[in-house]
């Protein structure tokens, strides 16, 4: 039985468009991704105030003329995020999404309901925004536990134990992109001595790194994905095309298929050979 997931994570590349954001759910679920997921935000309540009035620190990426601007141009209505999910249902692939503030929360716990809302690495110290659907929203928390100390994550893992039939919790580098090493993978078995349901957020280049997190424990799988890397958006240099993320998909599976013991007594396909080959 299969014990992982694959995430697709589309961010805002959908830059506001529900259309664009159906063509990445499905290509997504070609490239055997379990999740599509996006985010959800009011800029308002998740940008800073000195940073409204500031253009994007990076023209080329821009949606508006000023950062707040800008992101409010990336972003969906919660019932446009409504449709995407009525579509991602339609295509059999599960729709999920990170939330940046208390109204998002709200919407997507209340309106959307999930099976997983996600906390990104930017809201990870938001106890409002954790109490809030540790509380009041009954499916899993996924958290990532990027831009942490470790003393940082300690205290998160005591607060978040008591729920640990409920978190999901994802080592994370953030960077785009993150150079392998500074990728630290081996921080997944430390995060299984506390919970276990692990997951990894991969910011990183190339396509090696998720079957080795598979290894070390990591069920959960999420990277960046979209449909051309020269797409005009931040998160595009760290992500992968449908056929990078069709071969983590195919790699994460020969790896869950693979890894564990050999039985006692000799196997059909080494049967024959024995027979053919020993004396």
């Amino acid at each position: 039985m299969k014990d992982w997931k694959v995430i697709a994570e589309i961010g805002g590349t959908h830059i506001g468009s529900l259309d664009r954001a159906k063509k990445l759910a499905q290509l997504a679920k070609i490239s055997g991704a379990d999740v599509l997921k996006t985010q959800k935000r009011y800029p308002k309540e998740s940008v800073k105030k000195e940073l409204w009035n500031q253009p994007h620190p990076n023209k080329m990426y821009a949606y508006g003329d000023t950062y707040l601007e800008h992101r409010e141009n990336l972003e969906m209505t919660i019932q446009q995020h409504l449709q995407l999910k009525t579509f991602c249902d339609s295509i059999d692939i599960e729709y999920s999404t990170s939330v940046w503030d208390i109204t998002s929360a709200k919407e997507v716990a209340e309106i959307i309901n999930p099976k997983f809302i996600k906390i990104p690495s930017a809201c990870n110290h938001n106890k409002h925004l954790l109490n809030y659907l540790l509380n009041n929203y009954n499916g899993e928390v996924h958290i990532s536990l990027g831009m942490t100390t470790q003393s940082e994550r300690l205290k998160l893992y005591k607060k978040l134990m008591k729920w640990e039939n409920r978190v999901v919790i994802y080592h994370c580098t953030s960077g785009y992109p993150v150079p392998f090493k500074e990728i630290f993978l081996k921080e997944i078995e430390t995060i299984k001595e506390y919970f276990s349901k692990v997951g990894f957020s991969n910011h990183g280049l190339g396509i090696a790194l998720e079957p080795v997190a598979y290894t070390l424990g990591a069920r959960y799988f999420e990277r960046h994905f979209i449909d051309d890397r020269t797409f005009p958006h931040t998160d595009s240099v760290c992500s992968v095309e449908p056929v990078g993320l069709n071969k983590i998909c195919r790699d994460i599976k020969a790896i869950s298929e693979a890894l564990q013991n050999k039985p006692d007594q000799i196997i059909e396909i080494e049967k024959e050979q024995r027979d053919k080959l020993r004396e």
